[in-house]
């Protein structure tokens, strides 16, 4: 059954950037921010709260509906998978996207989340869970 990931306490972030570190150190062999499919971002001020952007897991997913070459297509349980050789860096998928949870790497290319839990399992605030989806 496929997996993905849940912002489950969101309240209890407190920006340490661990998810972050976490997932680009995994996906990106890189220990960089801007390699990380997930983003905390403070919300008007470190006082006013933070926000934690990261896919939702959509079924019929906007960003590869937008995606003209197709490099982005549907995975099972929601979300989406790159085909990184059909990408022309056209950030229209970017524009699609509800959550604003793609964002783009020093090549130009998407950082798109394979909801692999990373971020979760290295999050010790509990802040994010993955959770089970049912096959479509």
């Amino acid at each position: 059954m496929p997996s993905r990931i849940k912002v489950a306490n969101p309240n209890r972030c407190i920006g340490c950037y661990s998810c972050m570190l976490a997932c680009s150190r995994t996906n990106a062999d890189s220990v960089s921010l801007i390699d990380s499919a997930i983003d905390i971002r403070t919300s008007g001020g470190i006082e006013s709260g933070l926000q934690i952007i990261v896919c939702r897991s959509c079924i019929d997913p906007p960003c590869a509906r937008a995606c003209p070459t197709g490099a982005l297509t549907p995975r099972n349980g929601g979300g989406v998978v790159l085909k990184n050789e059909l990408c022309d860096s056209c950030k229209v998928c970017a524009d699609a996207c509800l959550p604003r949870a793609i964002h783009f790497d020093r090549e130009d290319m998407p950082v798109i989340c394979i909801h692999c839990g990373t971020c979760a399992r290295f999050c010790s605030h509990d802040v994010l869970e993955m959770i089970k989806t049912e096959v479509l």
